[in-house]
């Protein structure tokens, strides 16, 4: 998913529309997190940029999505951009001691 989400909106009141931005990235999280995973891939992982557009996006976590767009909302910003890309993930297996 790569889309620049608007916080404001001429209809909708500026907490229901963070409130329904959230509510569509965890529907595709949820989404994501049901395909197959595939032979090898023990787990799906993702990487994410946010930022106020693309082109001044900065790497973050996946657990530090809200607390970014609560900063957006905190900053007064208009719109901002969200990328989240799904990968395959492998455990690093530890060595039997």
């Amino acid at each position: 998913m790569k889309k620049t989400f608007k916080l404001t909106s001429e209809k909708i009141k500026p907490e229901r529309q963070v409130d329904a931005v959230k509510h569509e990235i965890k529907k595709y999280l949820k989404r994501e997190r049901k395909r197959d995973l595939g032979e090898g891939v023990d787990y799906l992982d993702f990487d994410c940029k946010f930022g106020a557009d693309e082109a001044n996006s900065e790497v973050i976590h996946l657990a530090e999505i809200n607390k970014s767009i609560d900063w957006a909302v905190a900053e007064n910003l208009e719109s901002f951009y969200l990328e989240v890309i799904a990968k395959p993930g492998y455990r690093n297996k530890q060595p039997q001691v």
